[in-house]
């Protein structure tokens, strides 16, 4: 096996076609979670472009790539997943039958650690280093939206029902309800955004947007636009203004649901809801296998899910200080989100908490 590693920009065309060829065929090949766009070649270019230390390594076999790892590394050699804490799936992807080992193939990157925390399913070399597993709801289009609906009207017959009666209540209450799958009118980004923002400040969480590179990259991956990847944005138009929106990154069976948010104004008929549901027939009819509604409990993604898929976290070390040092500093804080988050009482709690302060900082 011969690794070579590169910054985005030196990567080859050749390499670049191998690597979505590899993602196109991926549920042929029994690993259907590798065609997730955040393992796509574009996302960590984009990445690339706004953060510091994105690398590329290239596993090669008889001269030929077999398999691609995308990482983000510190001069020091602390690595983590490509956009950790935005991206939602994380790890190599390979060939089929393909294997690596993991401590040769972090010494080959440069990497005392690397840490991930979405780690996709068959990753079978990182098993050892993983410390948690969670579930991450899934809305299954696999066999269309009629039996996607079937499937939710089976489960959560009163959902669906209240739902749908909620989009002709919508209906009576403005001239025109209409649906835009893939809007590209950037000034209805901003207004997601801008949306985000107040709904992270107001329940008290920390404002993504706040970030001026994550700004960027949104903005860079909405104009990122091929057959096997694109940034999308999807809206809910009420007389022609917004009233729910989301962005998201669609490969070419999988749309991750990543940035959603709607018009507290019209918070009344569940704008947001309604927007999965839109999302999901389009989604199916361009063949979209499934929407990923991320890892995390949410109400709106129990009420939509039809199944769920697995995301782990962890660590994988070398013998090294520097991995010994970066674990020790980040165990403890991802060991007390996943008590918080795992006993409902205390997220509850927690969820308060943040609310309260959320108004303060609001002057609500």
């Amino acid at each position: 096996m011969d690794i070579s590693v590169y910054r985005p920009g030196e990567l080859s065309a050749a390499d670049r076609a191998a690597w979505t060829a590899l993602q196109s065929k991926a549920h042929l090949h029994g690993t259907p979670g590798l065609a997730n766009p955040f393992l796509s070649p574009e996302f960590a270019l984009a990445v690339g472009r706004c953060r510091r230390g994105v690398r590329i390594a290239v596993l090669r076999e008889g001269g030929e790539p077999a398999a691609f790892f995308p990482f983000q590394r510190t001069a020091v050699g602390v690595g983590r997943a490509v956009g950790l804490g935005l991206s939602d799936c994380q790890g190599v992807v390979h060939r089929p039958g393909f294997t690596w080992d993991a401590e040769a193939l972090l010494r080959a990157c440069g990497l005392a650690v690397w840490e991930f925390d979405h780690l996709a399913e068959g990753q079978t070399p990182f098993a050892d280093h993983v410390t948690g597993t969670f579930p991450s709801p899934v809305m299954d289009l696999e066999q269309g939206y009629e039996a996607y609906l079937g499937r939710l009207r089976a489960g959560s017959p009163k959902f669906l029902r209240s739902t749908l009666a909620k989009e002709r209540r919508l209906g009576r209450a403005v001239r025109e309800v209409r649906y835009v799958h893939d809007e590209r009118d950037p000034e209805v980004l901003r207004t997601l955004m801008a949306w985000k923002s107040a709904q992270y400040r107001r329940t008290g969480r920390s404002d993504r947007f706040a970030h001026p590179w994550i700004i960027r990259l949104v903005q860079q991956l909405f104009h990122t636009r091929s057959d096997s990847f694109a940034g999308q944005l999807s809206v809910l138009y009420a007389d022609g203004k917004p009233v729910a929106a989301h962005f998201g990154l669609r490969s070419e069976r999988v749309l991750t649901c990543w940035f959603p948010a709607y018009d507290p104004a019209f918070a009344r008929f569940s704008p947001g809801l309604l927007l999965h549901l839109h999302m999901a027939e389009e989604g199916a009819a361009d063949g979209i296998a499934y929407l990923d509604l991320g890892r995390g409990q949410k109400q709106y993604k129990d009420s939509l899910k039809t199944r769920e898929i697995s995301v782990s976290e962890g660590w994988v070390t070398r013998r090294h200080p520097v991995a010994l040092g970066h674990r020790a500093r980040r165990a403890p804080v991802r060991a007390l989100r996943n008590a918080v988050l795992a006993r409902p009482e205390l997220f509850a709690s927690a969820d308060r908490a943040l609310k309260r302060i959320g108004k303060i900082r609001s002057g609500l």
